[in-house]
């Protein structure tokens, strides 16, 4: 028993001098380099971001085709023409259509005089039969006359308004004659952009076929109100709301962050080949003069902003070790292992609940060889932008 005890002993000394020399050893070895960051007070969010690249797309687009076939006869705007509301894009051949417009029109007004002057004979025949009546009344006409007269009258009557059905008739066969030959023209919609035109003078266009796609003749975009379309993975997607804050960033404009908010949310899910599972977000821009710049068709990336808490302590994401631990460097430069308690986080900042204070300094840079607890440490500039 005794020699059990005297070992016991023996290895308890070994172990705290292999201890000491290690801590002796750590004091005195060369000290890492590390990058450090002074807890203090921020903002923390918790974010959303996108999956893929958004786009940035124009409020209303609109492929205009001909519902018929034709001969591109006059093109009077080109790729990047500003066009007003009604503003004919493209025509097609109509000489045809136009000749029965013509023909209509004559036509309406032929009758249309024919059912003035049928009109008028009914107006005489309607005087001439009250005259009858009167001189039958004073026993100056016989009866025979007046049914006569009667009897014209409501035959002229009926010749009139034959005749004006008639003239409805030629309206409504003058309207079929415009509407063909209007569809013979594409007009604009709205106010926009012309942004692809499909087609040259003397060439041929034939409408889509039924489930086969075609491009449109006049591609027409609206460009004075945008928008941020953007897929967010379907993990993402039960934590977000109409309405909700965004942040928008454009690799056209690196240096420049847009303010937004939630417009919509697709009600269904896009599922593509080899491609994660998403839901399309679109976002409109808080302020949109801020966004006279952007075009239809940049990339965008959107961040949504779930949760914000402010005046609260943080510490950089990437400071977080394995166990919710940091490093923190000491007044007197070692390195000491501290566990904390994070509250709201993101890829950038961490909410400390407990366990660091402000003007703690908390290591960032993990990785580094060297970088243990009890280990002498100097600090470097950490050149992160709070």
């Amino acid at each position: 028993m005794k020699g059990r005890g005297f070992r016991v002993v023996f290895f308890t000394l070994l172990t705290l001098g292999a201890a000491t020399a290690l801590y002796l050893w750590l004091r005195h070895a060369e000290p890492v380099s590390v990058t450090v960051v002074v807890v203090q007070r921020g903002v923390v969010e918790d974010t959303v971001a996108n999956t893929r690249a958004g786009t940035i797309k124009a409020c209303r687009r609109a492929g205009i085709s001909p519902r018929t076939g034709g001969q591109i006869d006059r093109l009077p705007v080109k790729e990047g023409d500003k066009v007003a509301q009604g503003e004919i894009l493209m025509t097609f051949w109509n000489d045809d259509l136009n000749a029965q417009v013509r023909l209509a029109e004559s036509e309406y007004e032929s009758s249309g005089a024919k059912a003035e002057q049928v009109c008028i004979l009914a107006q005489v025949a309607e005087r001439e039969a009250r005259r009858l009546r009167q001189l039958k009344r004073q026993q100056l006409a016989a009866e025979e006359a007046v049914d006569k007269a009667d009897g014209d009258a409501s035959a002229q009557r009926a010749a009139c308004a034959a005749a004006r059905s008639a003239v409805n008739v030629s309206k409504s066969r003058l309207d079929v004659a415009l509407a063909a030959l209007e569809q013979t023209r594409l007009k604009a919609p709205f106010a926009g952009i012309v942004a692809e035109v499909n087609g040259e003078v003397g060439e041929f266009v034939t409408p889509s076929p039924v489930g086969i796609p075609t491009p449109p003749a006049v591609d027409l975009m609206d460009i004075s109100c945008v928008y941020a379309s953007a897929p967010i993975d379907e993990v993402d997607a039960p934590g977000i709301a109409i309405g909700m804050p965004v942040r928008i960033a454009l690799d056209a404009f690196p240096e420049r962050r847009f303010d937004g908010r939630i417009r919509r949310i697709a009600p269904y899910v896009l599922d593509r080949e080899k491609q994660a599972r998403t839901v399309d977000v679109e976002v409109d821009f808080d302020i949109p003069e801020a966004c006279d710049c952007l075009l239809p068709g940049y990339s965008a990336d959107i961040e949504i902003i779930l949760k914000a808490r402010a005046e609260v302590l943080r510490i950089p994401t990437e400071s977080l070790r394995e166990g919710n631990k940091v490093y923190l460097l000491t007044a007197d430069n070692l390195l000491s292992s501290r566990a904390i308690t994070p509250g709201l986080s993101n890829w950038a900042w961490t909410e400390v609940d407990d366990g660091l204070q402000a003007g703690d300094r908390v290591v960032t840079s993990i990785d580094r060889e060297g970088v243990v607890d009890g280990a002498a440490a100097k600090a470097e500039e950490s050149g992160r932008d709070d």
